[in-house]
């Protein structure tokens, strides 16, 4: 193991990696209409999958699915009619994160994510308080100079297969979660990502829930 994995703080933690299909109302944030997440742990030099969970989310009426939407993800509003609401989809993902246990979601352009998990965070408070690993600045910081750093552009340079359902949520985990590893693999080989927060600071994004509230102009 390298300066990266050999840090017990790194050691320590649960990665999850996180993916959302949304539909994308006007005048209101992203709403999800899939999740999926696969937690993996580092273990005696060896990544194990600690759990996995996937599930259609049912949008509300003011998000409805869209035929851009069904073109991108295949999902229709059919399919979603009676899948489950956010709170129940979201809640469940929720009540898996052990109390007490370090984790960090990993994503993709982790913004998004970041940004649908805090507009649920009534639904999944314990996610919403996680920082985020984003894997478009890691790849930038390893990777320089490739024309992009899209997930179609980092899986063709590491010769990850396109997944079957490219834009479905469980997928599009697995190749991210695969892209992860392979980042981390170069990481250990860099003495500049030598620990959890050498790497937090290269490509850690802070969950808004963590981050501090600025005071009012005139509070006191």
């Amino acid at each position: 193991m390298g300066g990266l994995t050999g840090d017990p703080d790194f050691r320590a933690t649960t990665f999850v990696v996180v993916d959302f299909e949304t539909t994308t109302p006007a005048g209101h944030p992203a709403q999800p209409i899939e999740v999926a997440a696969l937690a993996l742990r580092l273990h005696d030099g060896t990544w194990q999958e600690r759990g996995r969970s996937t599930s259609l989310i049912r949008p509300p009426a003011f998000a409805p699915v869209t035929p851009a939407d069904t073109a991108q993800t295949g999902l229709s509003a059919e399919q979603l009619a009676h899948a489950p609401t956010p709170d129940q989809a979201l809640g469940a993902l929720d009540r898996r994160l052990t109390s007490g246990t370090p984790y960090l979601l990993v994503a993709q352009h982790a913004a998004t994510e970041a940004n649908v998990i805090h507009h649920q965070a009534q639904h999944c408070p314990a996610l919403a308080r996680t920082n985020l690993i984003d894997t478009i600045p890691l790849a930038k910081h390893l990777i320089p100079g490739l024309p992009n750093y899209k997930l179609d552009t980092l899986l063709a340079h590491y010769g990850i297969p396109q997944p079957p359902n490219r834009h479905r949520a469980p997928d599009d985990v697995d190749v991210t979660a695969k892209l992860f590893l392979h980042l981390i693999a170069a990481a250990d080989r860099d003495p500049r990502l030598d620990s959890l927060a050498a790497l937090f600071k290269t490509a850690g994004r802070t969950a808004k829930a963590n981050q501090p509230v600025q005071a009012g102009l005139f509070d006191t």
